[in-house]
């Protein structure tokens, strides 16, 4: 129902090439349940999203990284694009900040190849969950349980393959923000 999620506010963690319906689709959802969305990236500014292999539209950051407090946030959604999972992996703040939701269990939502980012923080051994096909080989061998669905909940991680699965991640996500 539209606006029943007001009080929750949710951290979209990008950096440049980010998968731009991965952005958009899960931010939509979100706003249209009345959550707070902030873009959250390596710099202020813009940051610029993709569709597939093509530039796409630019989106103004609210927070960075070094800014940005899991305190702040009831959530934090992870898109793909190969450019975007490829640079923000290796970033210490970005990395701090995924452990620090992990740490309070926070929902973790993830979609793609958003899921670099979670192993190379650490946070995947054990998990069961799933990503684009490219993924299965890196998240196996970082420890988790890959397995080719639309949506996975396991805990509080939320994982889902690519675009078309947005829908399925939008209805865990905002019923993990409903619980």
């Amino acid at each position: 129902m539209p606006g029943s999620l007001n009080s929750k506010r949710v951290a979209i963690l990008v950096t440049d090439g980010f998968e731009q319906a991965e952005l958009t689709g899960p931010q939509q959802a979100l706003e249209q349940a009345g959550v707070k969305v902030d873009i959250v990236s390596a710099r202020e500014g813009q940051v610029k999203g993709w569709n597939h292999d093509q530039p796409a539209d630019d989106f103004p950051i609210d927070l960075t990284f070094k800014a940005a407090n899991v305190e702040q946030y009831d959530a934090v959604v992870l898109p793909g694009g190969v450019q975007n999972s490829d640079t923000i992996r290796i970033d210490p703040d970005a990395q701090k900040l995924v452990k620090g939701f992990e740490a309070a269990g926070k929902p973790i939502a993830v979609i793609c190849h958003g899921g670099w980012l979670l192993a190379s923080s650490g946070l995947v051994k054990g998990k069961t969950m799933t990503s684009y096909k490219t993924l299965k080989d890196d998240l196996v061998n970082a420890g988790a349980n890959w397995v080719d669905q639309e949506v996975v909940k396991d805990g509080t991680l939320i994982s889902s393959r690519q675009p078309d699965d947005i829908p399925a991640f939008n209805r865990e996500l905002l019923s993990a923000l409903s619980a």
